[in-house]
């Protein structure tokens, strides 16, 4: 959540989301973890000023539909019918970003892929292929361990 994060991960996440081919309208998963990366995303492509300028909404989903409110999981500026790449800080297991696309898509969502800011490369990418979902990552656990000193 730092400001340096910040400016570093929204770029580096539109970058990615354009090479898989992915025309999102918005992106966001389950919270807290995809929150900060969403937010990033979509204030960097706010501030583009090359290329094909297509603004990106951060939304966010819900561990569990608040009991007063709207009681909905997914909040934010998401739209049903929107094309979404979901956001993960770390896969593991998959788990959430599973939890995070059965969320996204009864509100109507279309998911184009998972980007994650880390893969753990602990099965998780293997899990959510096999369930039909593309996915690409910033980084590989083991390219992070790789640049330690010592």
């Amino acid at each position: 959540m730092s400001p340096d994060g910040l400016a570093l991960i929204g770029p580096l996440g539109i970058e990615a989301i354009r090479d898989a081919g992915w025309r999102a309208d918005a992106v966001g998963g389950l919270t807290l973890g995809a929150d900060p990366i969403s937010y990033a995303i979509a204030h960097a492509s706010a501030l583009e000023t090359t290329g094909e300028r297509q603004m990106i909404r951060a939304f966010t989903v819900r561990k569990e539909a608040k009991q007063h409110g709207t009681g909905r999981l997914v909040e934010g500026p998401f739209r049903s019918g929107d094309r979404v790449v979901v956001i993960e800080d770390v896969i593991t297991t998959g788990g959430s970003a599973l939890r995070a696309v059965d969320a996204i898509r009864q509100a109507g969502g279309e998911i184009l892929g998972v980007l994650a800011l880390v893969d753990r490369e602990e099965g998780g990418r293997e899990a959510l292929e096999a369930a039909g979902l593309a996915v690409r990552s910033l980084a590989l656990a083991s390219d992070i361990v790789a640049r330690l000193p010592g």
